[in-house]
């Protein structure tokens, strides 16, 4: 750190943002190496080979362990390279469990009673954008581990009732646990050199034996090809003149060789006091190092023959006896010795008349030689209370003269230290100085999150789809069960995921808020997740973009050009950097995309979107993804103020552009159109006369069912979808108006010549506003404010936690309609879902989540840059306090915050009440950052670790932490500084001087600094 700061002298701003312009740069490639394995790649869509699409029964948790994979690896805190060649992850045995903890177990989406969910305690603590630091928590049960207890209790409960998780067990009782720290730090100047330390403490009174079994593995590459390509090689490596008995040498073709070196640990020490030294007595624990091939056991799963004795499983089977099988296999059937692709997912061990044990098999290969390694390290006795052991391994192409870490445990512990340093360095150059240490923690863990859930992710639908030369060819039904059109998907790529195990897959909407916190550390992979989803390997040839594995067709909320413009600005401001060509080229792709909705979700070419499943999986009355039973078409408010979003964004960033490409001026002008013609279809015509969207007596927008002319039918439930419509907001600053004249004349001259069309149905825009700005939106500002009235009130949308999205008043008052005998009803479910819709592992009718809710507050924003201190409102409503659209959103910012954040007792809204979550000093200050949120007490609903939107809670943290008070404390009346949001970067700022453009809500002062600038919306 000191060296780097002396040679770059005033340019010094850190040493991790030095790495990351070397990345950047090519310099060197600190980001080859990270957490790119998934947590879950058994029952997945891409390992599903069945003829109906059941991807959970096909490839089951009890056969991960047996069975090779076809496109991608998992583990525990894994890591491996940026194109999976070669992976590290970590497993552990307790003496007691029957199988070998190296994967995190779940429940299946047909064994919870809410679709599928992790059953397991593990935390994302830090990393760095370029992974030279990262840290990460296992929580392993001493007993037995629960499996068959946890999936018949999640059977036996019903959508009603809550979820079935690890605590609810006597897995954690009296304390009988691991606490397993996983931490990795590269080399100083070398990506591809990495300390690994693992460090264990028994948290429970007694001593205890602990297993510590890293694993490093070949990923299985050859078995699906015709002819069988050569195998890479993992081999042990015995130098005597180096006394490095524990170094295992991995040789791939392509990646090179490098090794890695299991070093001794010193024996298991008590607890110790302070920072005292100890001096640790015994011999040290040498690991036996293990090796087979990562190949299918084909004997366990279907009772046929291996073709080698050493297969995937072969170290359950080494260190568990109990594990062992007790029989030889049988004769093989026909069909079953080629391949498993295809075998049956509810295969058992071989039956045979023969029983007796094969005490004298080897299961590892004794040449130590193989496609799959592991160190076994055996801890006996660990102390209680706090008693640890240590395990440190080395991953380098180095040998030992070159690398002192590989002989001196002070020099190894010094490297971590170093980097965790560096790390300590980055987040106090992000994270402002007067946050709260609690604040600073939370918003530390969310940005960890997000980089922790990168995964490598391979699929190649055309490979997929027709099966591999060396396997049974895939049932002929298999083709019609899904992604059949998609055959130009050809991805192999590290992408950010929604969550590791419950979504191991990208999902299109959720990366578009990923990018956003991701920008705020990392811009540059923010913007290549933006940019991949609009290459031609992923986008259709006909604009459309992937969903998700499940169903690539799915239509998800089209918010791209939103963070690609959000992501652009971003590092515009942070970094000094206009990446205008990223900005141009992704807005070229998203053109075909805009001309794809247009031409395929406006069935009638009125500007009414249908858009269907959009997101929100259950939050109609019907699955808005199917026909409805009802007939005739269903409008959707959403659908439609997504498309006037989408228009504005597009016009956004072509007035950008403009500033540089004078053609761009007519392309904002098509974009400035469309947007009020899809503005006026909120009012469409149906018969002779008009019918809206917005219900004059109710003040909110409804979704309506269009049966044919002059007959349409308003379904009148209050919920997100009503909401939506302000998220299509934009301010026009004169400054950029006037530098564009051709734009200017065109938007005057639609103004003044189709003012029915201008006035009608949308905020007027002869109005000027605070700064002579221009205002586009879909609500005026009487519908602005009758909107905000119903978002606002306690007793519907507004939550100590933020906005709901089902209103409270469905709660007592449900909507339903009965249609042939049937009834459809939407209620105010504030916590998981009643219904299978979708799955059932989601739920939209009352929880509150920050991706929408984030939309929210930037709206707020915006309209507050337009009215300014002009319009006030009351919130919450009938409260009696009014406040600018700047300070609402302010405070939902803040109840947002209050979901993670400790009150003055010392508890998180977020951990539903557990007193072990809250208080216990071994999992207090340990969150986890899950998919959704009650809508009445903010605990963490659904995925546990969807730190993907979630992490968006970083962004709250970093813009309005300062003045966030603690949760369950009442809001002080004090001046907050002006909200504004400025769309473009020649836009001039109210305050007279550059200090005020620094407002409350940011952590840059005259006094504080910050190597990463302003954050403030002003300064945005």
């Amino acid at each position: 750190m000191a060296k780097l700061n002396n040679k770059l002298g005033t340019d010094y701003d850190g040493v991790e943002m030095y790495r990351l312009e070397q990345d950047e740069r090519k310099e060197k490639y600190w980001k080859r190496w990270g957490p790119y394995l998934a947590e879950r790649q058994w029952a997945t869509v891409r390992e599903d080979y069945s003829h109906n699409g059941d991807a959970w029964t096909h490839f089951p948790h009890e056969h991960a362990r047996s069975r090779a994979y076809r496109w991608g690896e998992d583990g525990i805190a894994g890591i491996s390279d940026n194109r999976q060649r070669v992976c590290f992850s970590l497993a552990l045995w307790n003496g007691e469990d029957r199988i070998l903890k190296e994967r995190l177990f779940g429940v299946t989406g047909h064994e919870g009673n809410h679709g599928e969910d992790c059953k397991e305690l593990y935390y994302y603590l830090d990393s760095t954008p370029t992974h030279s630091y990262m840290k990460m928590l296992y929580k392993y049960p001493q007993r037995r581990y629960p499996y068959e207890e946890l999936v018949a209790e999640s059977r036996r409960r019903d959508r009603d009732v809550t979820e079935y998780e690890i605590l609810d067990t006597d897995a954690f009782d009296d304390n009988k646990y691991w606490d397993v720290f996983v931490e990795y730090a590269k080399d100083a100047n070398r990506s591809d050199g990495i300390a690994i330390r693992i460090t264990a403490y028994n948290r429970g009174p007694d001593p205890a034996t602990l297993h510590i079994i890293p694993q490093f593995f070949f990923p299985n590459t050859w078995s699906w090809p015709l002819p069988e390509p050569p195998r890479p090689v993992m081999k042990q490596t015995l130098d005597p003149k180096e006394d490095q008995p524990g170094v295992i040498r991995a040789e791939h073709p392509v990646l090179g060789a490098t090794s890695l070196y299991c070093l001794p640990s010193p024996q298991p020490v008590g607890p110790l006091e302070g920072d005292e030294d100890v001096e640790v007595e015994g011999d040290s624990v040498i690991p036996e190092l293990l090796f087979t091939e990562n190949d299918t056991n084909f004997e366990r799963l279907y009772g046929v023959p291996n073709k080698s004795p050493y297969v995937k499983d072969a170290f359950h089977d080494h260190i568990i006896p109990s594990h062992r099988p007790p029989t030889r296999c049988k004769t093989p059937t026909p069909g079953q010795a080629n391949g498993h692709a295809n075998g049956d997912a509810n295969g058992a061990s071989a039956s045979s008349s023969d029983e007796e044990m094969e005490e004298e098999r080897v299961f590892v290969n004794p040449n130590k030689t193989g496609t799959k390694s592991a160190a076994h390290y055996t801890f006996a006795n660990v102390p209680g209370n706090g008693g640890c052991a240590v395990v440190r391994l080395k991953l380098t192409p180095h040998s030992p003269q070159r690398d002192r870490a590989l002989n001196d445990e002070e020099a190894f512990d010094a490297v971590v230290e170093e980097r965790r340093t560096e790390a300590d360095e980055f987040y106090g150059g992000l994270l402002p100085g007067s946050l709260s240490a609690d604040l600073k923690q939370i918003a530390r863990q969310a940005l960890a999150g997000m980089l922790w859930t990168k995964q490598y992710y391979r699929f190649v639908q055309n490979e997929w789809i027709n099966g591999d030369p060396a396997q049974p060819p895939p049932p002929p039904e298999r083709k019609w069960v899904r992604n059949r059109q998609w055959t130009h998907l050809h991805i192999e790529d590290v992408l950010s995921m929604p969550d590791k195990w419950e979504y191991p897959f990208f999902a299109a909407w959720d990366t578009a808020f990923h990018t956003i916190p991701l920008a705020l550390v990392d811009p540059a992979f923010a913007k290549k997740q933006l940019d991949l989803l609009t290459r031609e390997w992923y986008m259709k040839p006909d604009g459309s973009l992937p969903a998700y594995e499940w169903d690539f067709s799915d239509v998800n909320p089209p918010v791209h050009a939103w963070a690609t413009f959000r992501v652009f600005k971003i590092e515009r401001k942070l970094y000094g950097r206009e990446d205008l060509k990223f900005l141009e080229r992704v807005f070229q792709k998203l053109l075909i995309n805009f001309t794809w909705w247009v031409n395929r979700k406006d069935s009638e070419g009125n500007n009414i979107f249908e858009g269907g499943f959009l997101g929100l999986d259950n939050i109609g009355a019907f699955n808005r993804s199917e026909p409805l039973p009802t007939g005739g078409v269903l409008r959707q408010a959403d659908g439609t103020a997504w498309m006037a979003f989408y228009a504005l964004n597009m016009l956004n960033i072509a007035l950008e552009l403009a500033k540089h490409n004078s053609v761009y001026e007519d392309i904002a002008s098509k974009f400035f159109e469309h947007f009020i013609f899809i503005a006026d279809a909120m009012t469409f015509r149906s018969g002779d006369g008009e019918k809206s969207l917005w219900d004059e007596e109710d003040g909110f927008y409804y979704d309506a069912i269009h049966f044919g002319p002059g007959q349409s039918y308003q379904m009148a439930v209050r919920s997100l979808v009503g909401l939506i419509p302000l998220y299509a907001t934009l301010t026009l600053e004169p400054s950029v108006i006037n530098r564009l004249p051709g734009f200017k004349k065109r938007m005057e001259w639609f103004i003044d010549n189709r003012s029915e069309m201008a006035d009608r149905n949308m905020a007027n825009m002869k109005a000027h506003g605070r700064g002579d700005r221009r205002l586009l939106a879909l609500a005026s500002k009487e519908r602005l404010v009758r909107i905000l009235q119903r978002m606002l009130d306690e007793d519907e949308f507004l939550s100590e936690h933020g906005i709901r999205s089902l209103s409270l008043y469905h709660k007592d008052h449900p909507y339903h309609m009965d249609v042939h005998g049937q009834r459809y009803e939407v209620g105010y479910w504030p916590g998981d879902s009643h219904s299978g819709m979708f799955g059932g592992n989601s739920n939209w009718r009352g929880p509150i989540w920050l991706a929408t809710n984030f939309l929210l507050i930037e709206a707020l924003q915006r309209f507050h840059q337009y009215y300014g201190s002009d319009l006030e409102v009351e919130c919450p409503t009938g409260s009696g306090d009014f406040m600018d659209l700047g300070k609402v959103a302010e405070e939902i910012q803040h109840r947002i915050i209050h979901i993670f954040g400790r009150d003055v007792e010392g508890r998180r809204s977020v951990n539903g009440g557990s007193k072990r979550l809250d208080l216990d000093p071994h999992f207090r200050d340990y969150l986890q950052f899950y998919e959704f949120f009650h809508g009445n007490t903010g605990q963490g609903l659904g995925a546990s670790h969807q730190t993907g939107w979630t992490g968006l809670v970083a962004f709250h943290i970093m813009q309005s932490g300062i003045t966030c008070r603690l949760p369950k404390t009442p809001r002080t009346p004090r001046s907050v500084a002006r909200h504004y949001f400025d769309e473009h970067i020649d836009a001039a700022s109210d305050y007279g001087d550059e200090q005020a453009l620094y407002s409350s809500f940011s952590h840059y002062s005259a006094a504080e600094g910050s190597v990463m600038g302003d954050l403030s919306p002003d300064a945005l």
